[in-house]
């Protein structure tokens, strides 16, 4: 099987970061999961830079950010992102408490490609973070061109096939 894309999970919180991981790796996919911890980290793997200057070449399958984060806020590497002509096609999901509605509108006047409430209830929030996985790493279907694997979507298979 050809490699998988990763996804990139921008996280401050810990908690949070805890029961992501949890959820996506219940999941069982075969993506690997790389976490940034804030909004610097974040702009250096896409970018291939810093700590990431040596890492796989290509784009993650999609990117999971938080709003709220230290050093660069999740608008700003929403902005960074969206506003590359070489970036903008990766899918950037906003992933949030926030239910402020100048985040909603802002977010997606920047491009983002969704904006999900982080539930506070853990059940919901458990099988929200499993549907966003799902779709983002096994069900889309990149633009041409843009995926870094040879192989079809179609044929991706998760861990426990």
């Amino acid at each position: 099987m050809a490699d998988l894309r990763p996804l990139l999970l921008v996280e401050d919180n810990p908690k949070d970061l805890e029961l992501t991981l949890a959820a996506l790796a219940k999941c069982q996919l075969a993506n690997e999961i790389v976490v940034a911890r804030d909004g610097v980290e974040a702009l250096d793997y896409v970018y291939a830079r810093g700590q990431y200057g040596n890492r796989a070449p290509g784009d993650p399958a999609v990117v999971l950010l938080d709003l709220k984060l230290p050093k660069v806020d999740g608008l700003e590497v929403l902005a960074a992102i969206k506003g590359d002509s070489q970036r903008r096609h990766i899918p950037v999901v906003m992933l949030t408490s926030s239910r402020e509605e100048r985040d909603l509108v802002q977010s997606y006047d920047l491009g983002v490609n969704a904006f999900v409430v982080k539930p506070v209830d853990f059940g919901a929030f458990f099988e929200a973070i499993q549907d966003l996985g799902m779709f983002w790493a096994v069900l889309n279907e990149p633009a041409p061109g843009r995926a870094n694997s040879s192989e079809p979507w179609r044929q991706r298979r998760w861990q426990g096939d």
